[in-house]
């Protein structure tokens, strides 16, 4: 796909890092082999309390660094960056990610070729196992369970994802979108804190009328774990408050009252029971605290309502 572009479109690559200064670095290195020529990168130091990254200007061509004094979250972060963007597309890519040279014109070559596309993003793979992969796709969220199908996880890749198809949602890993976007519908929504937010993001942009893809011609390596392992309480915490705030917020009128139900007396309480069960009260506590969050906020966040959080412990 490299060959199809003949002018090559600015992209602004936006990583926000915490307290990871040397996940980052990583990041940045293999950034610095791509084979697409006009990017620049733009790494948001999150409230860190450890790692030093003042000096990546003069280290990483066409890099700057952008200094949060507080830990805004996935989503402030990246909003932290957005007004500071030249790039005709702009792609989120966690810092804790690697890339191939050849992963970035593919995506650009592709978004470049279909104007009815807002979103793409790659094959995404394990890190420490090169041949599975994480994310290869998904269907988009059932309306009353808000739960959906994700293709590829675990599997080995013996080509079976690749063909271009669309997908319900990107994953925020990497995702390349158009910079446009941001003025028709808006900045990432900030309430998430944790987890969500690309997800919301995509159902803003699908109802904008835009489609998203998935272009297996690119891939990328995440460094996270390829067995799932316990999730921490905080985790945990934030999954289960966002994924009502999701229904909130994206649910269509007649489905959103039916969703909300289900949440409540499917949802939670079976969660709950699981980790009691398990006997992991810490996780059973953290959910009770995001029963308590979601009560004292049962209204604003449906107006969209953006409410200031902070990482302290909500667990």
């Amino acid at each position: 796909m490299e060959a199809n572009i003949r002018i090559y479109p600015l992209v602004s690559v936006v990583s926000v890092n915490w307290n990871q200064a040397e996940v980052t670095r990583l990041m940045l290195d293999s950034l610095q082999h791509i084979s697409y020529p006009a990017v620049e990168t733009l790494v948001v130091d999150n409230g860190s309390t450890r790692g030093d990254l003042s000096d990546i200007s003069s280290i990483y061509s066409r890099t700057r660094l952008i200094r949060s004094e507080e830990n805004l979250g996935f989503a402030g972060g990246n909003n932290l960056a957005f007004p500071n963007v030249e790039g005709k597309y702009i792609l989120l890519l966690n810092n804790d990610t690697e890339v191939p040279p050849s992963f970035l014109a593919p995506l650009v070559s592709y978004l470049e070729e279909n104007p009815h596309v807002g979103i793409v993003c790659p094959k995404l793979f394990f890190f420490d196992h090169q041949d599975r992969l994480q994310f290869a796709g998904a269907t988009p969220f059932h309306p009353l369970t808000i739960r959906n199908k994700k293709f590829g996880f675990g599997e080995t890749d013996q080509g079976q994802y690749d063909h271009i198809k669309e997908i319900g949602f990107a994953n925020g890993a990497c995702m390349l979108f158009r910079a446009s976007l941001l003025e028709e519908v808006g900045n990432l929504y900030e309430g998430y804190f944790l987890y969500y937010e690309e997800l919301d993001f995509c159902e803003k942009v699908k109802a904008a009328g835009y489609e998203i893809h998935m272009v297996p011609q690119s891939k990328i390596f995440h460094k996270v774990s390829f067995t799932t392992g316990k999730r921490s309480p905080l985790k945990t915490y934030y999954l289960h408050r966002n994924r009502l705030l999701f229904v909130r917020r994206n649910s269509r009128a007649f489905f959103h009252p039916w969703a909300a139900c289900y949440f409540w007396l499917v949802v939670t309480p079976v969660s709950i029971l699981k980790h009691l069960v398990k006997g992991n009260y810490e996780h059973v506590k953290a959910l009770l605290n995001s029963i308590a969050w979601l009560r004292s906020h049962n209204s604003q966040e449906e107006e969209g309502t953006t409410i200031n959080i902070k990482l302290t412990n909500p667990i």
